[in-house]
């Protein structure tokens, strides 16, 4: 039998069933659409924390001694150990093609009062107004705070973290975890919001509150090199003199901390140092958006085995439903493999269509989501490929039984069969 016939014949079968056709198809075209929509969203997600954390500051590095038991993300506002002493902050600027060091720590708060409000368990980034430049974090209002001064910045989630949004020249109270002093502070900027680490993933910036270093950092020890107490932080933030310095800095970063520096005394064991990158962050960032977006997307194929069953359930109906039929089509000389053809056929056209039909609902769903959440749009058009392909493949795994089943009828039953 010629195959434009068979697809002739497969089609005015189709469409002589449009309600059961319809609803074959719906589970293939579920199936196609949800695994279109999540790897859309994946896409549209990962490329919004590639520009949130990468931005224009590809030279800056972060410094810090983290325990390999601690998750994958580095938190960099909080970073690892406090080890780092102001004579290694002060050696590292030193360091051949470093630009800047800024030390980073941290101050944990039991609560934060604004007027009558208040609210519990606020980490407070300390720093050096330098801070916001390596970061590429943008003050929109107001200015930075300075050394010395009980001022602090707040970037947009935190200014509105209250009942009544904190505005510049407001003042806040910072009661602290560790010992419950208040301290009462000057909101003197209003930062723009900044994600980072894990907090990415999830598209939501955190309340953040920033001070300087001086008066509200007290964290000290006695420095291994000096023999004077100094301040300790957890993190320093180095800006690299050029992208290209970025490698060799590293190295020479890591070959300080680990022959000479005050760190080396200081960290715990089993604690080693990092020297981070952005793209390194951003790389680390996108393995867990990929593993978290393929496991979704395997749930999602899930519809698709429940469309190929269900494209296998109606083809085994149709033959039962078409066995006399079959037994003319053989009596006039149809051949085995003309009537496997047949349903065959009909089998990969049901999955095509829900595979085109699945592809289309899919980028529309994936559209919506990234609009609902303020995502930038990402297409992967390898996907569209696939689906187009799943879609028949599908058809032909459901069909090929029940166009066996179809082929081995015997014509005599079929011809008796009513």
């Amino acid at each position: 039998m010629d195959i434009l016939e068979s697809l002739r014949m497969s089609w005015r079968s189709i469409v002589g069933h449009k309600l059961r056709s319809t609803l074959t198809t719906l589970g293939v075209i579920i199936g196609v659409a949800a695994v279109i929509a999540f790897v859309t969203l994946g896409a549209s997600l990962q490329a919004d924390i590639v520009n949130t954390i990468a931005g224009n500051n590809q030279d800056v590095m972060y410094v810090s001694a983290s325990s390999q038991t601690q998750g994958d993300i580095p938190q960099l506002g909080q970073g690892g150990q406090a080890v780092f002493t102001q004579y290694d902050t002060a050696q590292i600027r030193q360091i051949q093609g470093v630009q800047a060091a800024v030390p980073v720590g941290g101050i944990a708060t039991a609560q934060v009062q604004y007027r009558n409000d208040s609210v519990g368990r606020q980490w407070v980034t300390v720093s050096r107004p330098q801070y916001f430049q390596l970061k590429g974090q943008r003050i929109v209002e107001g200015r930075s705070y300075r050394p010395g001064q009980r001022e602090v910045v707040l970037n947009r989630p935190a200014a509105r973290m209250f009942a009544e949004n904190v505005t510049v020249g407001e003042n806040i109270t910072l009661v602290k975890a560790a010992n419950g002093q208040p301290i009462n502070a000057t909101v003197v900027g209003i930062a723009e919001a900044s994600q980072d680490g894990a907090g990415a993933l999830t598209n939501g910036a955190q309340p953040s509150i920033y001070a300087p270093t001086d008066p509200f950092y007290e964290r000290t020890v006695i420095s291994p090199n000096t023999d004077e107490q100094q301040r300790v932080y957890s993190q320093i933030l180095v800006s690299a003199v050029s992208i290209q310095e970025i490698e060799p800095t590293q190295g020479r970063i890591i070959s300080y901390l680990t022959d000479r520096s005050d760190a080396r005394v200081l960290k715990a064991e089993g604690y080693q140092f990092e020297v981070t990158t952005y793209d390194q962050l951003v790389d680390q960032i996108r393995q867990v958006s990929s593993t978290f977006t393929a496991y979704i997307t395997g749930i999602a194929v899930i519809s698709l085995v429940v469309g190929a069953i269900g494209i296998a359930n109606i083809m085994l109906v149709s033959v039962t439903e078409r066995t006399r039929e079959i037994g003319i089509m053989k009596a006039v000389g149809a051949k085995r493999r003309d009537i496997m053809q047949l349903f065959l056929l009909e089998a990969i056209l049901l999955g095509l269509f829900g595979s085109v039909f699945g592809a289309l609902v899919g980028i529309s769903g994936g559209y919506a989501a990234t609009v609902l959440i303020d995502l930038p749009l990402r297409i992967r058009p390898l996907w569209f490929v696939v689906a187009v392909v799943v879609g028949p493949l599908v058809g032909v795994f459901a069909g090929l039984y029940p166009a066996w089943s179809a082929s081995t009828v015997d014509p005599i039953d079929a011809l008796r069969h009513e």
